[in-house]
């Protein structure tokens, strides 16, 4: 009875595993339709932490401003249960491990924080030049939140932003709750100054639901899409028709929960703990 029920369990799970090989060999049948393959792909179907052969972490006070913590590897701030990355951002008293009381750059000044959350990026995992890029996602809710779906050029350590390139995929802060947006920064090859291209879609409530947020990007637009209606396009030829153009140059992913910053604001702190929830992430060329 016991190899009866090992053999039915085995065949439970070679059948499952052929459903999944062929989901995931199905082409899109969404968007415009020009991006089919799935090239990549984190269901995020095994419970823990994510997975080190796709993700890896950013830590500290990093940029804008903002006022949470990114820690590495902590479930509290970042797990995978029961088919959804968590992203959580949470009130709590944090040591600075970056506290340097003689520099005067803000990230390094405070000895601690007030806030937690998670970053997790593909950097030097994986990076894409062209494609669809979509991601299913609930968003978190309160003042104070700033979840972000975005991409930076694969030579951002070398060349620093903006002149690198950044394609925000989704944007969202809590006190305009009712209000997505897509952008491409870049340098202005006039000027040399930070230059950006938004699209906003107003009246949706994506805090409510999960709503799938997508790109297609070729060589010639980045469409920015919310459930499959675009609402921005993007001409990259506005960011330089030479070779040094940042989006004719491969990028990789970022996932994080900031709160508060420059466009966060301020932060109620009744509303913690926070939670950006993320069904999938998949890569279409």
């Amino acid at each position: 009875m016991k190899n009866f029920t090992f053999k039915i369990a085995s065949l439970t799970v070679v059948c499952w595993l052929l459903i999944a090989v062929a989901q995931a060999q199905q082409p899109y049948k969404g968007g415009s339709g020009k991006f089919k393959k799935l090239v990549w792909a984190d269901e995020f179907d095994i419970d823990g932490l994510p997975d080190t052969a796709r993700w890896s972490y950013q830590t500290g006070l990093v940029r804008n401003n903002e006022e949470q913590y990114y820690t590495v590897a902590r479930r509290e701030n970042v797990r995978i249960a029961q088919g959804f990355l968590i992203i959580e951002g949470r009130k709590e008293e944090w040591t600075n491990e970056f506290h340097n009381p003689e520099s005067t750059d803000w990230r390094f000044m405070p000895g601690k924080t007030a806030y937690t959350s998670a970053c997790i990026v593909t950097q030097g995992k994986a990076s894409w030049q062209y494609g669809r890029i979509e991601v299913r996602a609930k968003l978190p809710r309160g003042l104070g939140v700033w979840p972000a779906i975005w991409t930076l050029g694969d030579n951002e350590p070398v060349i620093g932003w903006p002149r690198c390139g950044e394609i925000d995929m989704m944007e969202f802060v809590g006190h305009d709750s009712l209000r997505v947006h897509g952008n491409a920064h870049y340098e202005d090859k006039a000027t040399r100054k930070h230059a950006s291209k938004m699209g906003t879609l107003s009246h949706v409530q994506p805090a409510e639901d999960f709503h799938v947020y997508a790109i297609e990007w070729s060589q010639s637009a980045i469409d920015f899409y919310f459930d499959d209606q675009k609402y921005h396009s993007f001409v990259i030829d506005d960011a330089g028709t030479g070779e040094d153009n940042p989006f004719r140059k491969p990028h990789f992913l970022l996932l994080n929960l900031a709160l508060g910053g420059e466009w966060g604001g301020q932060i109620d702190p009744s509303v913690f703990p926070q939670q950006y929830i993320i069904d999938y992430v998949r890569v279409y060329q």
